[in-house]
């Protein structure tokens, strides 16, 4: 008959495993003069009341209306297409333009005409290069 030695390693490894969970706690002790703790008891909880504050924190003032501008604008680059999803969130139109710059000296930079963007607004604007683009974006323009 041949011995097993999977039921070995696995008790091998039991015994390692409880020895590293049980062994911090069976080396924590008490002082001297310290009545030990009662099993499963927490210690208990202290507050200072002085750390608490007597009113909430203060808020920043929040911005005005009329300062919130600025569709979000995705600018997508396609080879030599650009193309720009524009959402305007906010109460106020916004004028939009896509600016593209081409990467060769002799292909001509592209600026759109500008669109308005209502509240809740969506806008797509495309453009293309020849060749390559360099870099492209969108400008802002308050109605």
């Amino acid at each position: 008959m041949r011995a097993r030695t999977s039921g070995a390693v696995s008790l091998l490894v039991t015994s390692v495993v409880l020895t590293a969970l049980l062994g911090p706690g069976a080396l924590a002790r008490t002082a001297p003069d310290e009545p030990a703790p009662a099993p499963g008891a927490a210690a208990p909880a202290v507050v200072d009341l002085a750390d608490i504050p007597a009113e909430p924190p203060v808020q920043p003032a929040r911005t005005p209306a009329q300062d919130l501008f600025g569709a979000d604008c995705d600018t997508r680059i396609n080879g030599s297409t650009v193309t720009a999803y524009c959402h305007n969130r906010y109460p106020r139109t916004d004028l939009v333009r896509l600016h593209v710059e081409c990467d060769r000296w002799w292909d001509v930079d592209g600026d759109s005409a500008a669109v308005a963007v209502g509240p809740a607004g969506r806008v797509e604007l495309a453009g293309r290069c020849w060749k390559e683009v360099r870099s492209a974006w969108v400008s802002h323009q308050r109605q």
